[in-house]
Protein backbone atom coordinates (compact mmCIF):
# COMPACT_ATOMS: atom_id res chain seq x y z
CA UNK A 1 0.00 0.00 0.00
CA UNK A 2 3.00 2.32 0.52
CA UNK A 3 3.61 2.49 -2.72
CA UNK A 4 -0.03 3.66 -3.81
CA UNK A 5 -0.26 5.92 -0.71
CA UNK A 6 3.01 7.73 -2.25
CA UNK A 7 1.71 8.17 -5.58
CA UNK A 8 -2.49 8.92 -4.36
CA UNK A 9 -0.48 11.87 -1.86
CA UNK A 10 1.89 13.21 -5.17
CA UNK A 11 -1.57 13.42 -6.78
CA UNK A 12 -2.98 15.44 -4.06
CA UNK A 13 -0.44 17.66 -3.86
CA UNK A 14 -0.72 18.36 -7.74
CA UNK A 15 -3.40 21.17 -7.60
CA UNK A 16 -1.92 22.90 -4.41
CA UNK A 17 -0.84 25.64 -6.27
CA UNK A 18 -5.02 26.36 -6.57
CA UNK A 19 -5.68 26.12 -3.15
CA UNK A 20 -6.16 29.06 -1.08
CA UNK A 21 -4.39 27.57 1.90
CA UNK A 22 -2.36 24.71 1.02
CA UNK A 23 -1.47 22.45 4.18
CA UNK A 24 2.73 21.54 4.66
CA UNK A 25 2.56 18.13 4.00
CA UNK A 26 -0.03 15.51 3.12
CA UNK A 27 0.04 12.12 4.40
CA UNK A 28 -2.60 9.20 4.27
CA UNK A 29 -4.43 10.71 7.78
CA UNK A 30 -4.74 14.22 6.05
CA UNK A 31 -8.38 14.71 6.03
CA UNK A 32 -9.29 15.75 2.54
CA UNK A 33 -11.73 18.38 3.43
CA UNK A 34 -8.52 19.77 5.07
CA UNK A 35 -7.34 20.39 1.25
CA UNK A 36 -9.74 23.30 0.43
CA UNK A 37 -9.77 21.65 -3.20
CA UNK A 38 -11.11 24.31 -5.61
CA UNK A 39 -14.04 23.09 -7.52
CA UNK A 40 -13.23 21.09 -10.22
CA UNK A 41 -10.19 19.94 -9.15
CA UNK A 42 -11.32 16.75 -7.75
CA UNK A 43 -12.76 15.43 -11.52
CA UNK A 44 -8.78 16.02 -12.35
CA UNK A 45 -7.78 14.28 -9.37
CA UNK A 46 -9.61 11.31 -10.06
CA UNK A 47 -8.77 11.42 -13.68
CA UNK A 48 -4.97 11.08 -12.29
CA UNK A 49 -6.06 8.40 -10.34
CA UNK A 50 -7.71 6.37 -12.91
CA UNK A 51 -4.54 6.99 -15.52
CA UNK A 52 -2.26 6.28 -12.97
CA UNK A 53 -3.45 3.11 -11.98
CA UNK A 54 -5.28 1.69 -15.03
CA UNK A 55 -8.49 1.81 -13.15
CA UNK A 56 -12.02 3.47 -13.35
CA UNK A 57 -13.60 4.84 -10.33
CA UNK A 58 -17.20 4.35 -10.18
CA UNK A 59 -19.54 8.09 -11.09
CA UNK A 60 -20.95 7.17 -7.16
CA UNK A 61 -17.89 6.26 -5.35
CA UNK A 62 -18.23 9.66 -3.86
CA UNK A 63 -21.78 8.55 -1.61
CA UNK A 64 -19.19 6.09 0.24
CA UNK A 65 -17.78 9.19 2.23
CA UNK A 66 -15.19 6.76 4.38
CA UNK A 67 -13.48 5.66 1.22
CA UNK A 68 -12.48 9.19 0.19
CA UNK A 69 -12.18 11.12 3.94
CA UNK A 70 -8.35 11.02 3.87
CA UNK A 71 -5.49 10.48 1.33
CA UNK A 72 -4.88 6.87 3.16
CA UNK A 73 -8.78 6.00 2.62
CA UNK A 74 -8.58 7.39 -1.01
CA UNK A 75 -5.43 4.64 -1.49
CA UNK A 76 -6.82 2.15 -0.16
CA UNK A 77 -9.96 2.46 -2.36
CA UNK A 78 -7.30 2.77 -5.39
CA UNK A 79 -6.06 -0.37 -3.85
CA UNK A 80 -9.51 -2.85 -3.76
CA UNK A 81 -9.93 -1.15 -7.37
CA UNK A 82 -6.70 -2.49 -8.79
CA UNK A 83 -7.41 -5.68 -7.00
CA UNK A 84 -10.66 -5.82 -8.58
CA UNK A 85 -9.20 -5.06 -12.13
CA UNK A 86 -6.61 -7.01 -11.85
CA UNK A 87 -8.49 -10.61 -10.84
CA UNK A 88 -10.84 -9.23 -14.31
CA UNK A 89 -8.12 -9.64 -16.43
Amino acid sequence: MAEVAEKIIDILDIPKKNMQEPPENVSPETPISDLNIELLDPAVIVFDIEDTFGIEIPCNANEEVEDFATAGSIAGKAEELIATSRAAA
